[in-house]
C-alpha cells in the first residue's frame, strides 16, 4: 500500500470492553480508519472479504473459530491483508500457530499505544513485528517453529564485530553491557546495532534474536 494512504483496520475481539478501549486508541487519528469490528472468528473471515482492510488486529481465543484458524483462511484468500495478533498470553503456543498460519506479528494487549501504531506501520511496509515485551521463552518458541518471515528478504552479510554483537543481543545484553564486554564505546555499539537492525529488517530485540536463530547466527541450547 502507499505509505501515506489511510490504513484501513478491522478489529476482532469477543470482549466488548477491550474492543471498545482499542477503538478509542484510534479516535482522532486520520491516518487510521476502523472499517469494522468482529466478535468471533467466522465473522472476521467474512468481514475481511467484504471490507478488504489493510490490517487485521485479532485476538487469539474467540468463539466459533479461533484466531489462528481465521488468520490461515484470510492469508490463503487475501494474502495482501496483514494480520497482527493481540494477546494477553505471553508464552502461548497459539502465538506460534498464528504466525505459522500467516500473521505478520503479535502484540501484548498491554502494549503502549505508540507501539500499536508503530507495529501497524511496520507490517504495512512488509516487515514482521514482535512486541517489545517478548520474552526469551517466546523467542525460543518462535525460533524453533516453522515460521520464517525472512525468506523473501535478501541474505544479509555481517562483520565479525556485528556477529558478536548479535550474539550478545540474543543473550539479552544491553548496549552498555555489550560495550564493556567488547571494549567498545557505547556510541560505537549503538551504530553497529542500528546497522544490524537495518540489515535484518528487524524492529525490536526479539526480531534480532529470531532472525539470528533462523539464520544460524545464534544457536539455541536444548
Amino acid at each position: 500500500m502507499e505509505t501515506d494512504a489511510t490504513i484501513k483496520i478491522l478489529v476482532a475481539d469477543d470482549h466488548e470492553i477491550y474492543r471498545d478501549g482499542l477503538l478509542q486508541h484510534f479516535s482522532g487519528h486520520s491516518r487510521y480508519s476502523i472499517v469494522g469490528t468482529c466478535i468471533n472468528g467466522i465473522e472476521l473471515v467474512q468481514k475481511a472479504t467484504l471490507l478488504e482492510p489493510h490490517v487485521v488486529l485479532t485476538d487469539l481465543k474467540m468463539p466459533l473459530l479461533d484466531g489462528p484458524s481465521a488468520i490461515r483462511s484470510i492469508a490463503r484468500t487475501h494474502p495482501a491483508i496483514r494480520c497482527i495478533v493481540l494477546t494477553s498470553y505471553e508464552n502461548d503456543l497459539l502465538i506460534v500457530e498464528a504466525l505459522e498460519a500467516g500473521a505478520k506479528g503479535y502484540l501484548n494487549k498491554n502494549m503502549p499505544k505508540q507501539e500499536l501504531f508503530y507495529a501497524i506501520e511496520q507490517v504495512c511496509r512488509g516487515y514482521p513485528y514482535y512486541c517489545l515485551s517478548t520474552s526469551s521463552k517466546m523467542v525460543r518458541l518462535i525460533g524453533r517453529s516453522q515460521f520464517n518471515p525472512y525468506t523473501d528478504f535478501p541474505k544479509a552479510e555481517f562483520s565479525v564485530t556485528e556477529r558478536r554483537i548479535i550474539q550478545l543481543i540474543c543473550e539479552e545484553k544491553n548496549n552498555r553491557e555489550i560495550a564493556s564486554l567488547l571494549f567498545l564505546s557505547i556510541r560505537t555499539v549503538e551504530n553497529h546495532r542500528h546497522r544490524i537492525l537495518n540489515k535484518m529488517h528487524a524492529k525490536t530485540p526479539a526480531g534480532v534474536a529470531i532472525y539470528a536463530i533462523k539464520h544460524s547466527l545464534f544457536l539455541l541450547n536444548e
